[in-house]
């Protein structure tokens, strides 16, 4: 009782802080199709206010945000505030079915939410359908005034959005994956802040650029806005110093290459320290399941001020498969304990979970055809539990207004069946690889403390998925290769330091310890941020219960869409 009243006296000197201060930052945010040229071709595309990527939100800390969306497209549309707690705001967290109906064509709605207890770079994107692919921005919060990060003030800060292109409308081509019941089609290219790049056809002249002043130290705030493809990220001869991931402060961290997950984002210094010239950075695929891929590169270019270069030095690249460099850049960072908006790890557990996590097959419906392994179709689970979304009332609404046959609260702690999870053996194990559909929640106290077990499975192909987690930020205690062992590997556990994310890849046939504490009432997404996925049933919800006032679950907005 006494822990549960210091976390609650804790939890109410945050929210009393937030509606002490801050201002109110307001955007219009009008979504429409307009027709860009990419790869040789012209391309209609949905974007947001005419642009892509869509602007940049930037608020400090403290702020409360309202963003009046007008949906001018031909698509239903809903926008998510990727990372945000939304504390005592649930009703914005934006994911289609689960906390809202989209925003049908013609409609809009508008978010309003504080940024309470939170610093860094996070991002908004779409989050129905694959629309995300070009309706996406950075969200920067700094400071409050009169604070200061807790490194050098850089001489500039630079947003550098990752991105995946299509020769296609992506709404079809995911539909068409869907229908065939295969992977939809591979995109063509990568971009970094919307512009692919030189190496591709047509491109030498959409070429993303930045100019440096030799001897200045600037912040790259590094977003993975890509659907289905986790990325390195290097800069010719340049060291990077990572300093926050997922808009939380980590003890600096000096390294040649990033890895950063479709969902994940990375702020690193780089000072502009060799001779005066050109160098390329570039973003080319990490691809741990051996299966098809966009095996190309993006980049762009850092211009010194007075460089007369006109041959940029290009960075040597890790190849594709290279986990060993990506599980050491994943596994080196460390949280910045006590620094600003520091939370120490919680040490007592309330619920305990082991979680599965693959892909898998579902059966092929009667008088259809399906292109899939054994003439089924594709298909992913969370402990064997395939999640469909609902589609004539949001979960969220379901749960306010006490509505049955929308969802049931009988998610499992743990897979029914045991079995060696990484085995490649269990490939194509038909009495292990069909999912049954199904819309299951795992119900939480207020203020509970959850510890999962995120574990590969050898289904199909072995494979790294970023699982993300709405609403919360979780520690990262640890992760490794191979079944998790519950008698050794909790002693690897780190309690002191470690990394807090809102996206961890699991790594492929492995598994990874995250811990989060359920202080906010409502309806929370965890879900694989590879796109190709989450239709497929990648995915499951937290429904999060009311704790005592003001920590209740409010009724929805007037203007919230409806199904």
């Amino acid at each position: 009782m006494a822990r549960f009243a210091f976390v609650l006296a804790c939890a109410l000197a945050l929210l009393a802080s937030s509606v002490a201060s801050g201002a109110i930052v307001e955007h219009s945010f009008n979504v429409n199709n307009l027709t860009v040229t990419r790869l040789c071709k012209e391309q209609s595309i949905t974007v947001v206010n005419g642009s892509y990527p869509g602007p940049t939100i930037r608020v400090r800390e403290g702020d409360t945000l309202v963003v009046h969306v007008l949906n001018q497209s031909p698509y239903n549309i809903t926008i998510h505030w990727h990372g945000i707690f939304q504390l005592l705001s649930a009703w914005a967290d934006g994911p289609a079915y689960v906390t809202q109906c989209p925003i049908l064509p013609g409609h809009k709605y508008t978010y309003r939410f504080k940024i309470t207890g939170q610093e860094g770079t996070l991002w908004w994107h779409a989050h129905v359908s694959w629309l995300r692919a070009t309706v996406h921005g950075a969200l920067i919060i700094h400071p409050k005034a009169g604070r200061s990060f807790p490194f050098p003030k850089p001489y500039k800060e630079i947003p550098i959005i990752l991105g995946e292109w299509w020769n296609g409308n992506v709404v079809d081509i995911e539909n068409e994956g869907l229908a065939t019941g295969i992977a939809p089609n591979n995109s063509n290219a990568y971009s970094i802040n919307g512009l692919p790049g030189d190496l591709y056809d047509c491109s030498q002249n959409q070429t993303y650029q930045v100019k440096v002043v030799k001897g200045k130290t600037y912040l790259l705030r590094i977003i993975n806005a890509a659907l289905n493809n986790q990325l390195f990220y290097k800069i010719a001869n340049h060291n990077m110093t990572v300093v926050a991931i997922d808009a939380t402060y980590t003890t600096p961290y000096i390294t040649d290459v990033v890895v950063v997950a479709p969902g994940q984002t990375t702020d690193v210094l780089i000072t502009a320290n060799q001779q005066i010239g050109s160098y390329y950075m570039a973003a080319t695929p990490y691809m741990s399941a051996n299966i098809n891929f966009d095996n190309t590169t993006t980049r762009g270019i850092i211009v010194y001020e007075n460089s007369t270069s006109s041959s940029p030095i290009m960075p040597a690249l890790p190849n594709p498969g290279d986990t060993p460099t990506a599980h050491k850049f994943n596994t080196n960072i460390t949280g910045l304990a006590g620094g600003p908006q520091w939370v120490p790890v919680p040490t007592n557990v309330d619920e305990h979970m082991f979680v599965t996590v693959g892909v898998n097959l579902e059966l092929c419906p009667v008088n259809a055809t399906c292109q899939g392994p054994f003439n089924n179709k594709l298909s992913a689970s969370m402990n064997n539990e395939s999640f469909q979304l609902p589609t004539n009332l949001s979960m969220m609404q379901a749960q306010f207004y006490n509505v049955s046959g929308i969802y049931t609260t009988n998610f499992p702690d743990q897979p029914a069946v045991k079995f060696d999870y990484t085995d490649s053996n269990i490939s194509l194990d038909l009495s292990l690889i069909y999912a049954p559909k199904s819309t299951k929640v795992k119900t939480l106290k207020f203020n509970s403390t959850v510890e999962i077990v995120l574990q590969n499975t050898a289904f199909l192909a072995i494979e790294n998925h970023p699982i993300h987690l709405h609403g919360f930020n979780f520690h990262v205690l640890a992760q490794g290769f191979g079944n998790y062992d519950p008698i050794n590997d909790p002693k690897k556990f780190n309690l002191v330091n470690p990394q807090i994310r809102n996206t961890i890849g699991v790594p492929v046939g492995g598994w990874a310890v995250i811990r989060f504490t359920a202080n906010n009432p409502g309806m929370w997404f965890m879900h694989c941020h590879l796109d190709v996925h989450l239709p497929w049933g990648l995915g499951m919800v937290f429904e999060v219960e009311n704790g005592p006032t003001p920590w209740v679950l409010s009724p929805p907005p007037a203007d919230l869409p409806q199904c």
